[in-house]
């Protein structure tokens, strides 16, 4: 007997501003973090520079021109029949510097448009408050998330966008892989704590004191804004999310089991542990006492992070890892590098394909916090060609979305209350850790290329017509 989605489940996809809006400087919008990273590729990470350089290439200035094209992408999501865009804000092309008295009107009305685009077609915004950007003199003002100055900022920010798009958005989360700011490579994204820094991304570093007190600040931020919202405006569904990197011991070895649930804990309770349950879990202390962290929270603060906890749970799955005390050959992940699992076949670039994981994670996640879940990111990257007929033949990533959607279902039927689904970049956009468009994602390609060359057209691949015939019968047809 097939699994039966649940009446109202929501299909989609996700993106990012920063890796597809392009327009970097349009219409009053300052730079962020991200437009100071340059490509780089599997082999070569991307590196950062203070100043903007026009004689080198930053991919994400132009992104796939969603900022010009907007209405030609949504009317293609909504052939396919999206009823929920995942898509983010970006803070500086609301607030140039983070922290300007007054808001940028044009960014405003850029997002006005944007969700009356949406509404046009029946498509609810699922939208993210941060999406691995900042406003880049907040970088060099206040090395970002570690320092206090922030939260009021945010704070600022969210409730200009909550009273501009109260009728038009109704589900919010607040910071797009919150966990991976345990990590010096989610560091770069996620808290942004680069002042000063130029070179590889990867030599940029940071202390664990920095690191979680940088995410103290951030859990302080998003409890205050699920409160305000809670308060004013309370038909807003407010969500976490996190990046569920599963982990597997990699032997029976008592020790390699508790190193595995050592790992489960720092990448992926800590964080949702906090914004689910409202407080720090009963490890943190003996994990800050072992990593030198001693957080400075100010009175208020516990009380704010009480007063916030989220309405539903919402993450992203691409993989899973193992985990040991013994010699585990290493393989690269999403934010993460992790133990290599002789049982799975990865991507090119390394990422383990584990459709029963998802079944897994969401049964353990539901288990743990019993609140509606959405996987808000699930995909592969992958090179695809373009036949001399413009076609675009993407068996591989069919294989891989059925085999998800099948996991999924049989998800609901352990009775885990899975409400969405939102595949990650269901239009090809710039690859977050490696600047890349040669990795792509997409139903949709779009013809840019590395260099940044290209017409930008889009071209519906194979995969678009899969995701439809499954989003049409609502998960019973097509797999």
């Amino acid at each position: 007997m097939a699994v039966v989605f649940p009446k109202g489940f929501f299909w989609g996809g996700a993106t990012a501003a920063n890796q597809f809006e392009g327009a970097w400087n349009v219409d009053g919008r300052g730079p962020s973090v991200d437009d100071h990273f340059l490509g780089g590729s599997y082999e070569k990470p991307r590196e950062i520079t203070i100043d903007i350089d026009p004689d080198k290439f930053y991919p994400n200035h132009d992104g796939i021109d969603f900022y010009h094209r907007y209405a030609e992408d949504i009317a293609l999501f909504a052939e396919m029949g999206f009823t929920m865009f995942r898509m983010s804000i970006s803070w500086s092309r609301i607030f140039p510097n983070g922290d300007d008295p007054e808001p940028n009107e044009a960014g405003l009305a850029f997002y006005d448009k944007v969700f009356d685009e949406c509404k046009k077609h029946g498509i609810e915004p699922l939208v993210t408050l941060s999406h691995y950007e900042m406003p880049y003199a907040l970088v060099e003002k206040y090395n970002g998330w570690e320092s206090r100055e922030l939260i009021d900022l945010f704070v600022k920010y969210c409730a200009t966008v909550f009273e501009r798009y109260q009728d038009k958005v109704t589900y919010w989360l607040t910071f797009n892989e919150i966990n991976c700011g345990t990590s010096d490579m989610g560091n770069l994204f996620e808290t942004s704590m680069i002042r000063g820094f130029e070179g590889p991304a990867s030599e940029a570093k940071t202390t664990a004191q920095q690191r979680f007190q940088a995410l103290h600040h951030q859990f302080v931020a998003s409890g205050r804004v699920v409160r305000l919202a809670h308060e004013k405006y309370p038909q807003f569904k407010m969500g976490n999310m996190d990046c569920f990197i599963l982990s597997y011991p990699a032997t029976c070895d008592p020790a390699d089991i508790w190193a595995c649930e050592l790992e489960m804990r720092q990448m992926n309770w800590y964080c949702s542990d906090v914004q689910v349950r409202g407080a720090y879990p009963s490890y943190a202390r003996r994990y800050w006492r072992e990593n030198g962290i001693d957080l400075n929270i100010a009175e208020g603060d516990m009380d704010d992070i009480a007063a916030g906890k989220v309405d539903f749970y919402t993450f992203s799955y691409y993989m899973s890892n193992i985990v040991g005390t013994h010699d585990v050959e290493q393989t690269q992940g999403n934010m993460t590098f992790g133990g290599k699992n002789p049982y799975l076949e990865s991507t090119e670039w390394g990422w383990q394909i584990d459709p029963t994981g998802l079944r897994y994670a969401l049964n353990v996640i539901y288990d743990r916090y019993q609140i509606p879940l959405m996987v808000v990111e699930n995909g592969m990257g992958a090179r695809d060609e373009v036949t001399e007929d413009g076609k675009i033949h993407d068996d591989y990533r069919i294989e891989y979305l059925k085999k998800h959607v099948r996991a999924m279902g049989e998800a609901i039927d352990d009775g885990v209350d899975l409400i969405g689904y939102t595949w990650w970049g269901p239009i090809d956009l710039v690859s977050a850790g490696t600047g890349e468009m040669r990795k792509r994602y997409g139903f949709i390609y779009v013809d840019k290329h590395d260099d940044g060359t290209g017409t930008y057209e889009r071209i519906r691949k194979d995969s678009f017509y899969a995701y439809q015939k499954i989003i049409e019968s609502n998960g019973t047809e097509g797999l």
